[in-house]
């Protein structure tokens, strides 16, 4: 009963997380007290962050099917999904040319990890190639 507790929670938690960003982004903070800058109003760009840091929380939180391999992608596939996304957010938004590199090179490698991640999901890896012994 308790384990099934767990993946309810996660979702409980990614939801209430979620909206309230949400209307944290929608809000005018009043911080004239406390800071000498104005407040900057979220951009296009803070939302779509934002959600994207959300959704992969979210899509991490997962229930332990007791194999530490099958978890480990499992978890790690929405996480590469969430820099993917980030990195394309800063492709559409961002001016810095080393930054662009940078998230072209996320964009690639980590699409080729989630490749790999799926793949030893789907069964397709051999035992031998995965067998690490430390």
């Amino acid at each position: 009963m308790i384990r099934g507790v767990g993946p309810h929670a996660c979702a409980f938690v990614a939801g209430v997380a979620f909206t309230l960003i949400a209307v944290a982004a929608t809000m005018t903070v009043k911080t004239h007290r406390f800071s000498l800058l104005a407040p900057v109003p979220p951009t296009k760009f803070d939302v779509a962050l934002r959600t994207a840091m959300i959704q992969m929380d979210a899509a991490m939180c997962i229930t332990s099917s007791g194999d530490p391999d099958r978890d480990f992608a499992r978890a790690m596939i929405p996480h590469h999904q969430g820099a993917v996304e980030m990195a394309r957010l800063e492709l559409l938004f961002g001016h810095d040319v080393r930054l662009h590199r940078l998230a072209q090179g996320i964009i690639v490698e980590q699409s080729q990890e989630i490749a790999v991640l799926r793949s030893v999901l789907a069964g397709e890896a051999a035992a031998s190639e995965t067998r690490f012994i430390p």
